[in-house]
């Protein structure tokens, strides 16, 4: 008996809260909650979205690099006899510079030497007729080739400077084996580097989306850590034909005056492009929204006593001020610039002068 008493006990106060339950999630208590967030009215402030004019620029980081560099070396492997310069040197035009060994060149002028005769000798006979045309072919050939070997030796054997500049590298010292393999960091051969350094390049694989506004002529500015608050200035010398299908950029080459060679290869640098002149909308940094956990931008846009969600996208950046992107905005919409965090789309606002 006693359990039975317990167990109608649990069962009358089961039912009671039920019943409490079942009153507060009754359908038109919900509907007047959803009512009730639907109808809260946001204050906000907002502003005429209008047209500026802005300077449409590009900026890209690159490292500069020399205007021409040479890794110089023989043709043939061979004996390193003399290196006339050292890193850091500063070389001109037709100097010069390594010496290989001589002694091939020493017996292959020894063998023209020899066939030069027969081919003398051959010329003479032919002329009057003792040897046939086929033997003084033969030995004139063989006389074309000893020549042409002992040009090809003289030119590889004295290395000279093809233009003025500096020696950035030395790979060898006198008496080693030049053997031909690569052993820079270009993964070429070479006895030693050469720079052209009183004007520099800068390559930069800008967006296809810039290829109708860039030109061969435009002027860069050009800004290193090195020399902070300086800003050189150069031009587009080379704007490549294709666009690489990968990556959708195409790469522009630009050339830097650097006649103190104060800028060096290898630098970093910023390059940057004024394009145009352009009219966009530009708005207060804090008028634009980012969307938790992505890079999503966007405003809202007071429209009869709502507000609108609208997707942007950031173009330049001008201190607290920046341009915004979207085919949805048009000059005249009201922007809403204070007030928009508390906003969802469609809730009613009011605006507040």
């Amino acid at each position: 008996m006693e359990f039975k008493s317990k167990l109608k006990g649990f069962m009358t106060v089961a039912a009671v809260i039920l019943t409490a339950y079942g009153c507060s999630s009754s359908p038109g208590d919900e509907a007047g909650t959803a009512t009730e967030a639907g109808d809260r009215t946001e204050a906000v402030r907002v502003l005429e979205l209008g047209y500026s004019e802005i300077a449409r620029s590009i900026n890209y980081t690159a490292n500069l690099r020399a205007f021409t560099e040479v890794h110089l070396a023989p043709a043939q492997p061979g004996r390193v006899d003399r290196i006339h310069v050292e890193a850091g040197d500063r070389i001109g035009r037709g100097q010069l510079l390594v010496e290989m060994d001589r002694t091939q060149l020493q017996q292959a002028r020894l063998q023209l030497a020899g066939i030069e005769k027969d081919y003398r000798r051959m010329d003479t006979l032919r002329k009057v007729g003792s040897v046939t045309r086929q033997q003084y072919d033969q030995v004139k050939t063989q006389y074309e080739m000893a020549e042409s070997n002992v040009a090809f030796l003289m030119e590889n054997t004295t290395l000279t400077a093809p233009f003025d500049g500096r020696v950035s590298a030395k790979y060898f010292e006198n008496g080693e084996m030049f053997s031909g393999a690569p052993n820079t960091p270009a993964g070429k051969a070479a006895i030693i580097t050469l720079v052209h350094t009183s004007r520099l390049k800068v390559m930069i694989n800008v967006s296809e989306r810039y290829y109708r506004h860039i030109s061969e002529g435009i002027s860069v500015e050009i800004t290193t850590d090195v020399w902070p608050g300086e800003v050189f200035m150069g031009t587009v010398k080379t704007v490549y034909p294709t666009i690489d299908p990968a990556t959708r950029t195409f790469t522009v080459e630009m050339v830097v005056p650097n006649s103190d060679e104060r800028l060096r290869p290898g630098m970093f640098a910023r390059a940057t492009m004024e394009l145009e002149q352009i009219e966009a909308f530009v708005v207060p940094a804090l008028a634009v929204l980012k969307l938790q956990g992505s890079n999503e931008r966007f405003v809202f846009i007071e429209e009869n006593g709502r507000a609108r969600r609208v997707a942007v996208g950031l173009g330049e950046r001008f201190d607290d001020m920046v341009e915004i992107i979207s085919d949805e905005l048009s000059e005249g919409d009201r922007l809403i610039f204070a007030g928009q965090a508390r906003l969802v789309d469609g809730v009613a606002v009011e605006v507040q002068w």
